[in-house]
């Protein structure tokens, strides 16, 4: 329990963090990788390279010191970090140094605005917040292990089938190696595959979401092939992945995780709306409820390029030829001459206000969202303006989450290693 004079000086520094945060948190990573360089292989490099994680664990440090006084409001965030963290393999043991190199780099970048009081009221304060991610992934990590069809760390996985679905993404269909039973999951949740690709120093750590139903003695990924930039590592694992995992070949996967799942107690209409590769979990809710909850009224609406690029279509147009309750809309943003030829699109554009409220049949509903940030945020400003419930409204992030709000919102963002 901290102090009142601990969180009175940790509240001071709120104005600090906001202003220095990401250059606390980039100096903390130099640091981090200086001296402990064997944490490059849990840690997501393309997403160092691009400054996100840096900026997804500011606003974490941010948010912490801003609640300080009323931890329990960051929860929720908590909860959803701690699943990553044991998907990723994070360990108790990893605390200490990250506190360590943590609270270095506050003091390099603050300098002389970094006294001993204000040091030692942080390193109090982490040691709160570490306890806090420590207990509820001890939780976590008990769970997968003990769950039927469960394991610790990672699990040898034979791609069983490689399925083509559009011009960038393809499925991965994996049984486990050793044939025994597997873990089930929630539609919505996701796997991390580890990697070693030859040439580099260190293995890579990715999360797919699951796009294929619970219960089957197989999990799917369907996984973007995302080309890299220049030098930069975007794109490395996927590409290995789409050029050179084949059938037979082995992938090592964590037990399924994640909070963004779906509430299949709710019997309320509900409509999901996908962005590019963003449909893979909502495609795992969807096909779950056509099997559990038939009678339950589902919109399915999906934003893509062009039909060359969007994966999954015929399972998700099968599904509602079988449902009258399940209806599907896909809005293109440059069709092709063939889409055009093939009316194979409802819109043509960008996902807006009046089209939604055109083929949706009411407000009251669960909405589920999911794809690229730009994407999300779209989403999020049209069922704000459309006074849906708070409540009522669930997205993803694929990879460090941000914001949805603009910079004078007051959401948290959560930070995913």
């Amino acid at each position: 329990m901290l102090s009142s004079e601990t969180i009175r000086i940790i509240k001071s520094t709120v104005p600090v963090l906001e202003k220095h945060g990401t250059d606390i948190t980039t100096r903390f990573y130099q640091l981090l990788f200086t001296n402990h360089p064997e944490l490059l292989n849990i840690f997501n490099h393309a997403n160092q390279s691009k400054g996100k994680q840096q900026t997804a664990l500011a606003n974490a440090v941010y948010a912490a010191a801003l609640h300080i006084d009323k931890l329990e409001m960051i929860l929720p965030v908590v909860k959803q970090i701690a699943h990553k963290h044991r998907s990723l393999g994070i360990r108790a043991e990893h605390y200490p140094i990250v506190g360590e190199n943590l609270l270095a780099a506050i003091k390099d970048v603050l300098g002389d605005m970094a006294t001993e009081e204000i040091m030692q009221a942080w390193a109090e304060a982490y040691g709160v917040i570490a306890n806090a991610f420590i207990g509820v992934e001890a939780e976590l990590y008990q769970q997968s292990e003990k769950q039927k069809g469960g394991w610790a760390g990672f699990r040898a996985f034979r791609v069983d089938k490689k399925v083509k679905e559009s011009d960038v993404i393809t499925s991965f269909y994996l049984v486990p190696q050793d044939r025994e039973a597997i873990a089930s999951f929630k539609p919505g949740q996701y796997i991390s595959v580890k990697l070693e690709i030859p040439g580099e120093s260190n293995t890579h750590i990715r999360q797919y979401s699951l796009s294929d139903t619970p219960g089957k003695p197989y999990y799917r990924i369907s996984v973007k092939r995302e080309d890299a930039i220049l030098d930069k590592p975007t794109g490395k694992v996927s590409a290995y992945l789409h050029k050179h995992i084949d059938q037979e070949h082995i992938l090592w996967l964590s037990v399924p995780s994640g909070e963004f799942t779906l509430d299949e107690h709710d019997s309320r209409p509900i409509v999901f709306i996908s962005g590019g590769v963003g449909l893979t979990p909502l495609v795992s809710m969807l096909k779950t409820l056509a099997e559990t909850n038939p009678n339950r009224a589902i919109t399915f609406i999906h934003a893509a390029q062009n039909g060359s690029v969007h994966a999954l279509k015929q399972e998700v147009e099968e599904l509602a030829s079988c449902s009258p309750q399940i209806s599907a809309y896909w809005c293109y943003g440059k069709p092709t001459n063939l889409d055009r030829e093939m009316n194979a699109y409802d819109k043509e554009g960008i996902i807006d206000l009046p089209w939604l409220q055109q083929v949706i049949s009411t407000k009251e509903a669960s909405f589920y969202f999911c794809g690229p940030v730009p994407f999300m945020r779209t989403v999020n400003s049209l069922l704000k303006k459309w006074k849906i419930n708070a409540n009522d409204i669930h997205y993803e992030f694929f990879g460090p989450s941000g914001s949805l709000e603009d910079a004078q919102g007051s959401e948290l963002e959560v930070p995913i290693s």
